[in-house]
């Protein structure tokens, strides 16, 4: 508290009034030395009330007043800094916020104008998700200030019980014309040398493997020669993408991340070798600036920082979904439905068929996948199988000259190959009650693609059809642009509304990460943005902690199309030659139908691998894609998981557990069922022998009736998995 000079004369009026202390006066001498300790203690409180003067701090707690952000102005030299403790703890030290705006960094000479505290307390209720409904209560803060040129900023700090959210704001830009943004010069001075998992920082590719190292080891060399991607460009070895996950030594988790990733290059951020604290980063364009403003109120991202006491609290972790808005679309959302699909996809990776309808020399290619008759056969098997949708990939005009043309416009979205009936697929889906999921692959040339959303939007609403899956594979056109950038962030939003507009769903492949977008465009229904299943097909692959590292990082802001359910894991099916496989288990395949979240989920394999074993294939034709509820059982961060998830609007639960190469034997308690029921668990697990390297085949299915309180024992084969359905006995 501040003592102001008024406060300091009602202090000393009681002071001398107070009766014990005026008895004690009456010896001169003492009288004497007291009034020469009341002027010395006078002297330091004004003094310190000058100090306090010259300093704002203010503490905003969470509701539960376990997360704690101090945000702190230094009148004096104009600049702003914040720290957060968690449970007590100091998670963040001291760290400086700012930002470098028209070549000046506004992070000192500041002025503050005011502040205000607000509150919000509600729920909201998804769209779909992975729970019913979401609390959003939060404590907010928020510091005015201006510059010397009248610039104002506002910083505004959100406190939930599961973290800290803060943006920087300019809630008058017309005084001043246009603002250049030109880089985010925030601090995230951590508190201790985390264990910290990581990708690097690539303005052009997320498909990269992760790595697990201290902060202070963070380094990406190794990364430079990693030809895989189809595109990357590393510029700093010492920098990472986010989010960026990290764990104490205590074992609290903490996660940097962004959130309602709008008009901005996305957030990336740069270790200090030194010691362990990062600086942001943000993707530029063909222009030094990560934003341009001219006239109109504008908002920063949020950079959200996710507190957990352990790994398993990350995993319902809400704070990025709540820092971004409620859902644009307006009227009737029924057309947006979580589906499951099949689809011409796994077979161009695999080799038994290509995406090119011609040849190098002009001819017709006789393995191109997209034929009539091939989808036909992908209809009926998903109309037999219960799924909803048929991808097709290779389908339109410009894959034969991908690759080998340096033209702007390649693709033609409105023009099938001329073996592609469209009519004729339309019908005969509309009679199977499937759904085509049409594939739009731009090959980075990005303004072909602008100009003919209106068309290809439309031309695929004429046939029936109402999703798409984009594609952005290659060097962006364009040149000077990249996938992390300003320029493709707008573009991806964008393709969201415009596709909203439409009543079109949108899964998009090699996008920017997402950052709970969805909550407000829930048309965005999954994206790849990370190293997806088809590394696997023709590369190292990716080895059994990758996917128990994405859940924990990449996924937690938004769901992931990896596209599951691999069951011929030996990939020479039609290349003997082929040394490729995927480093699982055929029962860890089934368990990421529940572990990697996303409302799109594909059965990747062929048909005829599905067909071999119905008994097996059963789990993914009965595993929903929509949650009421969802729980973690048992989480490591790279190491293993267990995830129980309670089917939407139904009493039927489904279980996905998961082991990196470590096999372990596990034991869960069903204390989430209700009481007073009764159920039949139906349990696929590794079979005896299984392991991911040699024997990766072996499905054991079994079943046992339980009930609230039940133990439930089974063992994770290396790169192994389990999974079970948990239905209710009527």
């Amino acid at each position: 508290m501040s003592v102001t000079p008024d406060k300091m004369d009602i202090l000393r009026f009681k002071l001398f009034h107070f009766q014990p202390f005026q008895l004690l006066c009456t010896n001169f001498n003492f009288r004497l030395k007291m009034r020469k300790q009341f002027i010395f203690l006078f002297a330091l409180l004004i003094s310190s009330n000058a100090l306090l003067a010259q300093v704002f701090s203010e503490v905003v707690k969470s509701p539960d007043g376990k997360v704690q952000a101090t945000v702190t102005f230094d009148k004096k030299r104009g600049n702003a800094s914040y720290k957060v403790r968690y449970k007590g703890k100091e998670i963040i030290k001291e760290s400086k916020l700012g930002l470098k705006v028209r070549g000046e960094y506004l992070y000192t000479g500041m002025v503050m104008l005011g502040s205000h505290t607000a509150t919000q307390k509600g729920t909201w209720k998804p769209v779909w998700g992975e729970t019913e409904e979401i609390e959003e209560h939060y404590n907010e803060l928020t510091l005015e200030l201006k510059d010397a040129l009248k610039l104002k900023m506002n910083i505004v700090f959100r406190v939930f019980n599961d973290g800290v959210g803060f943006r920087y704001e300019f809630p008058d830009t017309k005084q001043v014309g246009l603002i250049s943004v030109l880089q985010d010069a925030t601090v995230f001075n951590m508190a201790e040398d985390f264990e910290t998992w990581w990708a690097p920082s690539d303005w052009d590719s997320n498909e990269h493997t992760y790595s697990h190292t201290k902060i202070s080891e963070i380094d990406a060399t190794k990364y430079l020669s990693d030809i895989e991607p189809f595109n990357q460009h590393i510029v700093d070895v010492k920098a990472v993408q986010t989010p960026v996950t990290m764990q104490s030594g205590s074992g609290v988790c903490v996660s940097i991340a962004e959130a309602a990733l709008a008009d901005f290059g996305a957030l990336h951020l740069k270790a200090d070798s030194s010691g362990h604290n990062f600086t942001a980063f943000v993707i530029p364009g063909i222009n030094p600036e990560i934003a341009t403003v001219n006239g109109l109120p504008f908002k920063m991202p949020w950079r959200a920082i996710l507190l957990s006491p352990d790994a398993a609290g990350l995993l319902t972790n809400h704070l990025i979904l709540n820092l971004n808005e409620p859902c644009k679309i307006k009227g009737d959302l029924s057309w947006i439905k979580p589906q499951k699909y099949v689809g011409i996809w796994w077979e161009l990776h695999i080799g038994k068929s290509g995406w090119n309808y011609r040849e190098a020399d002009g001819k017709p290619n006789p393995r191109h996948g997209a034929n009539t008759e091939n989808v036909k056969h992908y209809i009926d098997f998903a109309a037999k199988n219960g799924f909803d949708g048929v991808l097709v990939e290779g389908w339109n005009e410009g894959w034969d000259k991908w690759f080998n043309t340096n033209k702007a416009e390649l693709f033609d979205f409105t023009k099938p190959y001329p073996d592609y009936d469209m009519p004729e697929i339309s019908r005969y889906a509309a009679e199977k009650g499937v759904k085509i999921i049409v594939h739009h692959e731009t090959g980075a040339a990005v303004p072909s693609y602008e100009q003919q959303m209106d068309s290809a939007y439309n031309y695929l609403r004429s046939f029936g059809f109402n999703t798409i899956k984009t594609g952005y594979v290659g060097h962006l056109f364009p040149k000077g642009e990249w996938h992390d950038g300003q320029r493709m962030v707008n573009h991806y939003n964008t393709v969201l509304e415009k596709a909203a507009d439409h009543q079109i769903m949108v899964c998009a492949h090699e996008p920017v990460r997402p950052s709970g977008m969805h909550r407000t465009w829930p048309n965005f229904m999954a994206c790849e943005a990370a190293r997806g299943q088809e590394f696997n097909a023709w590369s190292k692959g990716n080895d059994p902690s990758h996917e128990l590292t994405l859940i924990f990082t990449r996924l937690l802001g938004g769901p992931m199309d990896y596209t599951p359910g691999i069951f011929q894991i030996d990939l020479n099916q039609f290349d003997a030659a082929k040394k490729e496989r995927v480093h699982t288990t055929v029962a860890k395949q089934l368990a990421l139908y529940v572990t990697l979240y996303s409302p799109l989920q594909m059965a990747a394999d062929l048909p005829e691998n599905y067909e071999k074993r119905p008994d097996v294939f059963q789990f993914i034709k009965d595993v929903p894609v929509d949650w009421s509820e969802t729980r973690i059982l048992n989480a490591a961060i790279g190491d293993y998981v267990t995830t129980a998830r309670r089917q939407k609007n139904a009493g039927d639960w489904y279980i996905g557990s998961m082991t990196d190469e470590t096999p372990r034997d596990m034991k869960i308690k069903l204390d989430f069922l209700e009481s007073k029921k009764q159920y039949e668990a139906t349990i696929y697990e590794d079979g005896p022998d299984a392991g991911y390297n040699k024997n990766p085949y072996p499905v054991n299915i079994r079943k046992e009736t339980v009930k609230k309180g039940s133990k439930i024992n089974y063992h994770l084969a290396s790169g192994g998995g389990c999974a079970i359905s948990i239905k209710e006995i009527k």
